[in-house]
């Protein structure tokens, strides 16, 4: 017997042998993953919540919390204490989503592991309001807490040491609108001693507790007049002294600031383009949401405009954008911190983690200098490879340099939607077998308070800082001994924002550190404490830094010191011609002041344009002084187009409009004879489109130009764009001809609405009188999205005019319901029983694809009752259960779907794109999507009602909006451009633009198959 189990034993050794080694020859592709052999209802328990998470070979993760503990946590922070204080949201949106809410409001908890075993085991609910919905940020300081949700930031008090709130009180308010994602985000501690924090772009203007708006370092009120879109704040600790830092971001959702003082964040793209991005924050930075002068979205047309979507998204071709850090594609971006702990493998030193909801990862972008600026690269923390469910909300820094990343949970995320109520997950994440060990140290102590000054954990450096500067003199030796001995740059850092607010000598000190990073730091705070900055300036104006030199030229904005131009100019000469962030200083520094700065600089670079580092200089200038020599480079004929446009855009910057525009005319005179004759049409173009359009009056040159221009570009969007520019009516019957050969796309709609604009009514008329059968039939197609007043009478006359053929009549009919306006035309004539029995069908066809589902129910009541009741769709859960085909789902998509979202270059551009939606949205979330389109409407894609001053009305999503015009995009991707003189009012509707009911158009396996061709509609890696 022993010696059979002997020889079992070998055989089975050696088969396990075998088996090791093939498997590492060959791995078993075939294996089935855990987390695909568990049930739906089995992958949401929180005992396999890891299952479906990949994690970085480095680290180790653990669950924390979870339901029922604790459900849709949208923020968090960590106490001194290794607390985590956790932002619920169970109260998120029922205006959209119609999920139920609790009367008694959503809650403010701190959970806590009291027995050492890594996992929370006791709650405290810290505050409970029926006024607390939903709330995005929290910072917690002691036995206080910041919570921002919108319009309001709120300060919470627990006076009593019970760890329940029990004072409140309003510290801003006016933040948009309520319950908003792009609202107020959440407040960090810097290293100053001061509070950063943001809003998105539904912020709009920031008020005091009194309800008066909040005016920045100069006076100028902080609104949506001044500033535009997301912004970038700063204040003191008593919230005075409010700064604004950045501005024009769409969705910049938390800012984290590094001990030097430096500021990143993340920023969401309009959904579906691919153009989320990580930024380094320079001071007063213009970062390119929309267009700096008009305040144009980015679709609109604009002259050297970026070839692909995700850089045009932020116009980074346009003089005075500073440029992003990183890209990252399609997500859903959230929570950052920097990582300034040492518990965590050498990788994600001093680096930022940051959380994205859409794509279910957690990451680290390792961040490199480059010139000026950064460079970066990604590395995944952790990633929800299998279960989508997985919505990192926010990452927080523990005392013990662990890192705690709340979990959202949930099939779908942003644009108000939500499929799940109760669940949420909170992770612990750490170098391997390292349990959660709190420091124990006395931070009110001299000794404590500095060892909690260079803790990972904000809370702990934030009491420390309190504390120290308390001490003031006494403190000094200890915060020396890190400042001048410390081997850690960042500490050293840290003790020198202290040491400058008891002394200014540390500033000098810190200016001639041998660490350029110091250097930064010390003249951060010297224009903080408002010191003489000259002095500096002229020691760190030739360093060889390029950062530091960057810090220089910011430090210079609003200088009016004599010796400021000199000091601007001799960093421009240092300009190497690549380094678009130093430009980009350069600008800020130079703002307001372009005549000086530019003069001076003039003077030293000898006006010498032939360099590429001068050439930058010339394209970034906002004065007239500039304009010559920007003429000059947009005129040049020894370079291709190509490199002359950016030249050309900087016109649009340019502050003296008539300076600018004698410029281009000159252009046109010359003729540009040099040129050939191709090059000369693009130039005149080119100028005809910068130039001002009083022009047409004052140059004969500017008409002749426009006059063989508009023959050369006819039947072009660029031939459009002149016309509507300069309101050239004898163009009037070529526009016509457009809106007939071009009646089935986009340039013969617009090429109509333009025509009607420009008085072509009788010209339309004609067409539609004329009995051509084909010519009616285009007209037709291209009237029934303009939904003008005008038109629909048109139409509405030719419905009843009997002379006319039915099939004629019919047409009109159904035409009249293409449009917003239309379809409420069409019911008014359908209740009050104008339209004849034979017209019926027609009208209701004509408002069958209405957006709103109670157009089409009603219109459908006139009809004879429908044969049979449609089948139901079975629940959820078989929905979910059952197999599609991508394959077939393409087709399904083709014909249900693309008439308003695209998939790379398939389909139309109107809502969301598409081409990643599998990486962003679960499997259920697709369902949800496309049978309760109200319960997810992208920020970006709302609907607006415009009612025209001619009483029609329109109904579209606002492409982009400036103070004169908007451009409305139509269902179809059509775009209508309209003058904001001629509306006399605008409203955001409330449900979404995807038609309700669009199930019903397919059947149960069709549905099942568009999900799975959805799902396959993932990032490539």
């Amino acid at each position: 017997m022993p010696k059979i189990n002997q020889s079992y034993k070998l055989k089975s050794l050696l088969l396990l042998l075998i088996i090791s080694f093939s498997c590492k020859e060959a791995p078993d592709t075939t294996a089935v993953h855990p987390f695909d052999q568990l049930s739906e209802e089995e992958k949401r328990n929180p005992e396999n919540a890891l299952l479906g998470i990949k994690v970085n070979e480095s680290l180790e993760a653990s669950l924390f919390a979870s339901e029922p503990m604790i459900t849709n946590p949208t923020n968090i922070d960590i106490d001194h204490k290794g607390r985590v204080w956790v932002c619920e949201a169970y109260n998120y949106r029922p205006d959209i989503t119609g999920n139920e809410t609790k009367g008694e409001g959503d809650r403010i908890l701190i959970l806590e592991d009291s027995n050492g075993d890594g996992k929370a085991d006791k709650s405290t609910v810290f505050y409970q309001d029926p006024e607390l919905n939903a709330p995005l940020g929290i910072w917690v300081m002691g036995n206080q807490a910041i919570v921002s949700q919108s319009p309001y930031v709120w300060l919470l008090t627990d006076t009593d040491g019970d760890d329940k709130a029990d004072k409140k009180e309003v510290i801003f308010q006016g933040i948009g609108g309520e319950q908003h994602d792009h609202g107020m985000h959440a407040f960090v501690f810097g290293p100053d001693g001061k509070f950063y924090f943001n809003f998105g772009n539904s912020g709009g203007t920031i008020q005091d507790k009194n309800g008066q708006t909040l005016k920045d370092a100069t006076g100028m009120p902080i609104d949506a007049g001044n500033y535009k879109e997301g912004l970038v704040f700063r204040c003191n600790t008593d919230f005075s002294g409010i700064e604004v830092l950045g501005q024009n971001f769409r969705n910049n959702y938390e800012v984290a600031v590094d001990s030097y003082g430096t500021m990143w964040q993340s920023d969401n793209d309009d959904d579906g383009n691919k153009g989320v991005r990580i930024n380094y924050v320079m001071e007063y930075g213009n970062f390119g949401y929309k267009d700096e002068m008009t305040g144009a979205g980015w679709r609109a047309n604009r002259t050297n405009k970026e070839k692909e979507i995700p850089l045009q998204h932020w116009h980074l071709n346009d003089p005075g954008v500073v440029p992003n850090l990183l890209q990252t594609g399609a997500g859903s971006p959230t929570g950052m911190v920097v990582y300034e702990g040492n518990a965590l493998p050498e990788a994600f030193h001093n680096q930022m983690i940051h959380t994205d909801a859409g794509p279910n990862v957690v990451r680290a972008y390792p961040v490199e200098k480059d010139g000026a600026g950064y460079k970066a690269s990604i590395i995944n923390l952790m990633e929800g490879d299998k279960d989508q469910w997985f919505r990192p909300s926010d990452v927080c820094v523990a005392p013990d340099g662990s890192l705690m990343v709340s979990d959202w949970y949930d099939p779908g995320v942003g644009g108000h939607q939500v499929g799940d109520l109760n669940r949420g997950r909170i992770y612990r994440i750490s170098a391997p077998e390292i349990p959660y060990e709190i420091p124990e140290m006395d931070i009110r102590s001299l000794n404590g308070a500095v060892e909690a000054l260079l803790n990972p954990n904000l809370s702990m450096r934030y009491q420390a800082w309190k504390n120290l500067k308390a001490m003031g003199h006494d403190a000094r030796p200890a915060l020396e001994k890190i400042f001048y001995e410390h081997a850690n740059p960042r500490f050293k850092a840290r003790a020198f924002w202290l040491l400058a607010k008891m002394d200014k000598k540390y500033i000098q000190e810190a200016i001639r550190h041998p660490n350029p990073d110091i250097r930064i730091s010390g003249l951060r705070a010297a224009r903080q404490e408002n010191l003489d900055l000259i002095p500096y300036l002229e020691t760190l104006v030739h360093d060889s830094d390029a950062q530091v030199r960057r810090e220089v030229a910011i430090a210079l904005r609003g200088m009016n010191s004599q010796k400021a131009p000199e000091l601007w100019a001799t960093l421009a000469m240092q300009h190497d011609g690549e380094d678009r962030w130093y430009l980009e200083a350069l600008g800020i520094g130079a703002s307001g002041q372009w005549d000086r700065f530019y003069t001076a600089w003039v003077e030293k670079s000898g006006a010498d344009i032939s360099s590429k580092k001068n050439q930058d200089i010339v394209w970034r200038s906002r004065t007239v002084k500039a304009i010559p020599h920007l003429a000059s480079l947009a005129s040049e004929p020894s370079q291709p187009i190509e490199n002359r446009l950016r030249y050309f855009r900087a016109f649009d910057f340019n502050p003296d409009k008539e300076g600018k525009s004698a410029a281009l005319v000159k252009m046109l005179e010359q003729q540009l004879r040099q040129e050939s004759q191709e090059e000369s049409q693009q130039i005149n173009k080119l100028v005809l489109t910068h130039l001002d359009p009083e022009y047409l009056d004052r140059s004969p040159a500017v008409r002749s130009v426009l006059t063989n221009t508009l023959n050369e570009s006819a039947g072009t969007e660029s031939y459009l764009e002149l016309v509507q520019k300069f309101g050239v009516r004898s163009e009037n019957p070529r526009l016509l001809q457009m809106a007939l050969e071009e009646s089935d796309n986009n340039l013969g709609k617009s090429a109509a609405t333009l025509l009607l604009r420009q008085g072509g009514l009788e010209s339309v008329k004609e067409v539609l009188y004329s009995g051509e059968d084909d010519k009616i039939h285009s007209m037709f197609s291209v009237l029934r999205g303009i939904g003008s007043g005008e038109s629909l009478d048109l139409l509405e006359e030719m419905t009843f005019d009997t002379s006319l053929p039915l099939s004629v009549r019919k047409e009109a009919t159904a035409a009249i319901g293409g449009s917003y306006g239309g379809e409420d035309r069409i019911l008014v004539l359908l209740e009050t029983g104008k339209l004849p029995d034979n017209l019926i069908p027609s009208a209701v066809t004509g408002v069958s694809r209405a957006w709103r589902k109670s157009v089409r129910a009603e219109a459908a009541t006139y009809l004879d009752a429908s044969a049979g009741e449609e089948n139901p769709l079975p629940p959820m859960k078989e929905l979910l259960a059952m197999e599609g085909s991508v394959e077939k789902g393409l087709e399904v998509f083709k014909n249900n779907c693309a008439v308003c979202h695209q998939v790379g270059d398939m389909g139309m551009d109107f809502g969301p794109k598409l081409s990643e939606i599998g990486s962003k949205l679960s499997k259920e979330a697709q369902f949800i999507s496309i049978l309760h389109p109200d319960a997810g409407i992208s920020f970006g894609y709302e609907g607006y009602l415009i009612q025209m001053n001619d009483g029609s009305s329109l109904g579209g999503i606002v492409a982009s909006q400036t103070e004169t015009d908007i451009d409305l995009k139509l269902p179809g991707g059509s775009t209508v451009p309209i003058k904001t003189s001629e509306i006399k009012s605008m409203q955001q509707m409330e449900n979404s633009m995807m038609p309700a009911g669009l199930e019903k158009t397919m059947s149960t396996q069709e549905l099942v198959d568009l999900v799975s061709y959805l799902m396959s509609l993932k990032k490539q890696s």
